[in-house]
């Protein structure tokens, strides 16, 4: 009887809500077709893979780290482990405090037209391709044909315009501040969401002690979405091992690859480019499971520092 009534709730809770489930067919199909499924391919970083023979059909390597030890043993790969590993540094350093900030601006607006044209201005962005941004960049920082060369003669300038799509020096900056420009709409969206849920009440009793609306934002908005922003944080770090390919793919060249060229280029060019698919294999996973381990560490760090810290 008892198993008759949880199957009737459960045909009543279905029917209320099959079409949710339905909206969740198409992400789901997604992530176990394009995520999930191709994990098993990860036994290639232990096998001499070969493709006439298939993944499964393919010997064991002899050592079973053969491969990994390959990987590490070139110098590129070390490059592009320092070059994704600072370019990440960078962006979180200067990256992901910058839409907290610009969220604490957005929500600090009292006039509703002006607060939803600031929100849509700067999520747009994250819209465009790096493509499309790269031909923007190249029109602003052209030294020959670019906007800025163009103010400059306008103000009576005729010297060089340094070129900062190639120039290995500056080159990172490019990237760093284009990166963050484009992502950080998207992030507000998710901190004015945790502003939205403040209790009001909290800034009328903070406005009858006499704090003013720097010491609001700092006591109680900051501290309200303190959750919110350790849990993005955890995602964050966990990116550590992932600058981002389809931007440095987009935007590189050969004149400024030695600085930009992260692991993902990296196996791309391996795997696709020189057909070694084994050590791109291992060079992936390594990225992967050093990922994971970052994400677990923070955790840790936050658990011991604030017990209502972490996620897991």
């Amino acid at each position: 009887m008892k198993k008759k009534r949880t199957a009737q709730k459960a045909y009543v809770y279905l029917k209320k809500t099959w079409t949710l489930y339905l909206m969740l067919l198409l992400p789901v199909s997604f992530a176990v077709v394009f995520r999930y499924l191709p994990m098993t391919n990860i036994v290639m970083a232990f096998k001499d893979y070969n493709m006439f023979k298939g993944v499964w059909a393919s010997e064991w390597s002899d050592p079973i780290f053969k491969w990994f030890q390959k990987a590490f043993q070139t110098k590129d790969f070390w490059y592009a482990l320092r070059n994704t590993l600072l370019l990440n540094f960078l962006d979180l350093i200067f990256g992901f405090p910058f839409p907290i900030f610009l969220s604490l601006l957005i929500n600090e607006i009292r006039n509703t037209k002006l607060k939803k044209f600031v929100q849509t201005s700067v999520i747009l962005p994250n819209f465009v391709s790096w493509i499309v941004i790269y031909g923007l960049l190249y029109a602003i920082l052209s030294p020959s044909s670019g906007a800025i060369k163009g103010l400059a003669e306008m103000f009576g300038y005729t010297g060089s315009i340094p070129n900062l799509l190639t120039d290995k020096s500056k080159f990172r900056a490019v990237i760093v501040v284009s990166h963050i420009w484009k992502g950080a709409g998207m992030g507000t969206i998710v901190y004015l969401a945790a502003i939205s849920g403040i209790d009001q009440d909290l800034y009328e009793a903070a406005l009858i002690d006499g704090a003013g609306r720097w010491r609001q934002m700092w006591h109680i908005t900051l501290a309200s979405i303190r959750q919110t922003i350790v849990i993005l944080l955890f995602f964050r770090v966990g990116e550590m091992m992932y600058a981002g390919f389809d931007q440095i793919y987009a935007m590189s060249n050969d004149l400024v690859i030695s600085v930009v060229d992260i692991i993902d280029t990296y196996v791309y060019s391996l795997g696709l480019q020189q057909r070694k698919f084994s050590v791109a294999t291992a060079a992936g996973l390594f990225q992967s499971a050093t990922g994971m381990a970052l994400v677990l560490i923070t955790n840790y760090i936050a658990k011991k520092i604030d017990p209502d810290s972490g996620i897991m």
